[in-house]
């Protein structure tokens, strides 16, 4: 008996579980699932044991949810699917970067593998997004950059900015207008008195006062990536 395809809402959460989790350690809990697919905390509870009755995450009352293999596996698929029209719709259809994400989210249910890999092909099978988040190989491989919190480096910390939060739309907005880019340089000089912005030098020569929302939203690197091995498909 052929096996009926996951619905999209399962492919959703599977995917919101895993990039909660792909740029920090904290597993995500039912309540943050919930705000971030903008859904009840009642809806959540359920989808939640549907999933868990399919095999595809573990969750115990009252903790974190988890992938498994297999979800992990059919998470990883959705996120190629996703990152992969982002950088079609940003490198073929002239979309800005602040303008893919809900594209996306319509596009990546309705294609086949066969499209999402014939457009992988004619991208060059590209490594990373427009944001800088890798996109996982057809295999189920992830390179990882090795990456900081702006926010959280110290003065004199130099590097390059190597991926940038796609969760606010505005914000990707104002940077594009002030030239703040992926892989451009970046040097941290200090903070301002009193807890206020940091004081950033980007590009080599401009100086930047950025508020806390901004330093939280862009990843610097100063190494190499390096190859993460995070599943090996079957």
């Amino acid at each position: 008996m052929k096996t009926s395809a996951p619905s999209s809402s399962i492919e959703d959460y599977v995917k919101v579980i895993y990039s909660f989790t792909e740029w920090q350690d904290k597993p995500i809990t039912s309540s943050q699932l919930a705000q971030r697919l903008g859904v009840a905390n009642s809806s959540v509870s359920e989808m939640v044991r549907k999933l868990k009755d399919q095999g595809l995450v573990d969750h115990k009352p009252y903790s974190a949810v988890t992938l498994t293999d297999a979800g992990l596996r059919l998470a990883l698929a959705m996120v190629r699917r996703h990152r992969l029209i982002e950088t079609y719709l940003v490198q073929r259809l002239g979309y800005s970067w602040d303008e893919v994400h809900d594209e996306a989210e319509q596009l990546e249910h309705a294609v086949s593998d066969t499209f999402i890999e014939r457009v992988a092909a004619k991208l060059g099978d590209p490594s990373r997004d427009p944001h800088g988040d890798p996109i996982p190989t057809a295999d189920g491989q992830v390179l990882m950059p090795r990456a900081h919190l702006l926010a959280e480096l110290d003065e004199g910390h130099s590097g390059r900015i190597t991926r940038i939060s796609d969760d606010n739309p505005e914000l990707l907005r104002y940077l594009a207008s002030e030239d703040i880019e992926l892989d451009a340089g970046v040097e941290v000089l200090g903070r301002r008195p009193f807890g206020g912005a940091l004081v950033v030098r980007i590009g080599g020569a401009r100086e930047y006062d950025l508020a806390d929302e901004i330093a939280a939203a862009l990843w610097v690197s100063s190494d190499a990536p390096h190859p993460g091995c995070v599943l090996d498909q079957p």
